[in-house]
């Protein structure tokens, strides 16, 4: 029992809680930059190279073995180079995304920081008038540092 309250207490700290939510966010993130660069950016660069498709880029180490009726009796063995090209590409732009948003967040904060050291301070509050009784008393002070 002892050893399932240590773990229940390692698992429910916030930063492992905060790590599975940025996990979890981290994983929808790359999604979306996933189709940004298959769907926007690789089809441009296609047309720039002829056409050609990174995923479709590979080198044939040995050939499919067709037997006399079209049918594949030993699928062809590639080394996919196209395919490590485009996981580079997403890895930079998700990369750059990532140093932008952290470069913009940074910038907000020190914004928030300028603006709390360069607000005024309070105006102190006016000194409330003096009784009658302090004034009598700053009088005989006074008269008494005259003799």
């Amino acid at each position: 029992m002892g050893m399932l309250k240590e773990f229940k207490e390692f698992a429910m700290r916030g930063n492992v809680v905060d790590m599975a939510v940025g996990v979890v966010i981290g994983g929808a993130f790359g999604k979306i930059v996933t189709s940004l660069v298959n769907d926007v950016i690789m089809p441009p660069i296609g047309v720039l190279l002829g056409g050609a498709d990174f995923k479709d880029l590979k080198w044939v180490i040995k050939e499919a073995i067709v037997d006399a009726e079209g049918a594949v009796t030993a699928p062809e063995v590639t080394l996919n180079y196209g395919a490590f090209v485009q996981t580079i590409i997403d890895f930079l732009i998700v990369a750059l995304a990532i140093f932008f948003l952290i470069k913009a967040i940074n910038k907000l904060s020190n914004l928030k920081k300028k603006e709390e050291e360069a607000a005024p301070a309070p105006a102190p509050a006016p000194e409330p008038e003096p009784s009658a009784e302090e004034k009598l008393l700053t009088e005989i002070r006074d008269l008494l540092k005259k003799n």
